[in-house]
């Protein structure tokens, strides 16, 4: 090839390489926008700052600050004086700022449960400044979601809720608030996780590394076509401050308080009436017909719609009004979302086998002061004996005085643990009742040793104990190998 013929080779190259060069920049630039101005200027106006007033009790002063006798007691008995009738403190107004996003012309706001969660006033500033007071619809503590209204002339500017479970990790979101009570504010991010639970029952968090910071409480996430895609709420900080770990309630659990709150003003959620814990592996080798972990076992059941369908301690709950049931979180929420009143059928695994059983969910909200069902009263054992790493003893008068157990209680009381053995690593302890084996009632250790050689000898490894401490059940599978 000629020079000519390699010149016009180089220069067919370097313009390929532009153009690919041209085609990454775009690509970037379609990935990261240039300016989250629009986005801002779009959905401000229907972001507001939220002020709280409560009154608290006043201070009592510098009571015992002074020994008596000293020449300056008077002096500070006259300043308590100033500061209350006869020294009777004087309550005092306290202020806090939050955040919060209208959803609505006519003026229904959400904002944290937590921002304005025994407040005398609320009062709402809009991006405009103008100010208007507001009152609480409704709240709910569970999920920290509170709906307030406020009066206007004129339709107000309103944003509207995303589908949260589109969106991905990875996504640009952008938080508005009023962090540190500095006013109107925006942080741009991305969605860092999904799916986080922090402490609640119906936790379903998105993380983000948005800033968030105090007075960010209450404020929207939006997602980039400008949608509410959570509730900021909480973040993870050694020191108070943002360390771009945020968290912000999904949507779709906020819509689903919100649209409760605004007709009944109150939640009102399906309840099975159930105690239950997860299928761990140790209990799959221990329960007869289950093949992986997944599912949520039953530990209790007190009075409620479970226990008039026949539902049992030791059953494996495996599917919920048509849906597979992973594990107990996943449950909760199944079954807080369903409708209260609503006949559902849950399949069960017992003994090897699954049963379909109907039940009308009843309301979580009046069941959740709800105390088990009293058992029989127990047979009188008097020995003690040591049994997979465990000293057992049948309940007496005695050991229930010393235990605070109820007349009826019945079971074994662990009365001592070896700490080098697999029940000291499961956590049980002395003190401990354990009221049921392999799905059975124990009565006496008998009961207990015959449930282990049940268990040895259908070829499992391990038996299922119903351990109860200080009244809260959980299922143990312990090995039959010690």
């Amino acid at each position: 090839m000629d020079r000519m013929g390699v010149l016009q080779l180089r220069a067919l190259w370097l313009s390929a390489l532009a153009i690919l060069m041209l085609l990454a920049q775009a690509m970037v630039a379609q990935a990261r926008p240039e300016s989250f101005a629009d986005l801002a200027e779009k959905v401000s106006p229907a972001v507001v700052n939220i002020t709280t007033t409560t009154t608290v009790a006043g201070r009592t002063g510098p009571q015992g600050i002074v020994p008596e006798g000293s020449p300056f007691e008077d002096f500070f008995r006259e300043f308590q004086e100033r500061n209350g009738e006869n020294g009777t403190p004087r309550p005092r107004r306290t202020s806090a700022l939050g955040s919060g996003f209208v959803i609505s012309e006519d003026g229904y706001v959400v904002t944290n449960n937590h921002v304005i969660d025994g407040a005398d006033e609320i009062l709402i500033e809009f991006f405009s400044g103008e100010e208007l007071p507001a009152k609480v619809v409704g709240t709910d503590p569970n999920t920290d979601i509170a709906l307030l209204k406020v009066e206007s002339d004129e339709p107000l500017t309103f944003v509207t809720f995303g589908d949260s479970d589109t969106a991905r990790v990875g996504d640009w979101v952008v938080a508005m608030g009023n962090p540190l009570g500095q006013g109107f504010s925006v942080s741009a991010g991305i969605v860092s996780a999904r799916n986080r639970a922090l402490s609640g029952s119906y936790d379903d968090f998105i993380q983000t590394d948005a800033a968030i910071n105090r007075g960010n409480s209450g404020g929207p996430l939006f997602n980039m076509d400008a949608e509410v895609v959570g509730v900021n709420t909480a973040i993870l900080s050694p020191n108070g401050g943002s360390i771009g770990i945020g968290f912000s309630m999904a949507s779709n659990v906020v819509t689903r308080v919100v649209d409760q709150l605004k007709e009944y003003g109150e939640t009102r959620r399906g309840w099975l009436g159930v105690r239950i814990q997860d299928v761990t592996e140790d209990i799959v080798e221990a329960v007869e017909g289950l093949d992986e972990a997944k599912g949520a076992m039953v530990t209790d059941v007190p009075e409620g719609p479970a226990k008039e369908a026949g539902i049992l301690a030791g059953d494996v709950i495996m599917s919920f009004d048509g849906k597979d049931v992973d594990d107990v979180r996943g449950l909760v929420r199944q079954v807080g979302n369903t409708e209260v009143g609503k006949a559902v059928r849950v399949v069960v695994l017992r003994d090897g086998k699954t049963q379909t059983l109907k039940i009308t969910l009843g309301r979580r909200e009046e069941a959740e002061n709800a105390v088990p069902a009293a058992a029989p009263a127990p047979s009188d054992d008097i020995t003690e004996k040591d049994l997979l790493g465990l000293t057992v003893s049948p309940l007496n008068g005695e050991l229930r005085e010393q235990l605070g157990l109820d007349d009826d209680a019945e079971g074994l009381v662990v009365t001592n643990v070896d700490e080098a053995s697999r029940a000291y690593e499961k956590g049980v302890r002395a003190g401990d009742l354990i009221t049921e084996a392999s799905q059975q009632k124990l009565h006496s250790i008998t009961d207990l040793e015959s449930r282990i050689s049940e268990a040895r000898e259908a070829g499992r490894k391990s038996v299922l104990l119903l351990v109860r401490r200080a009244g809260d059940p959980r299922f143990v599978a312990l090995s039959l190998e010690e």
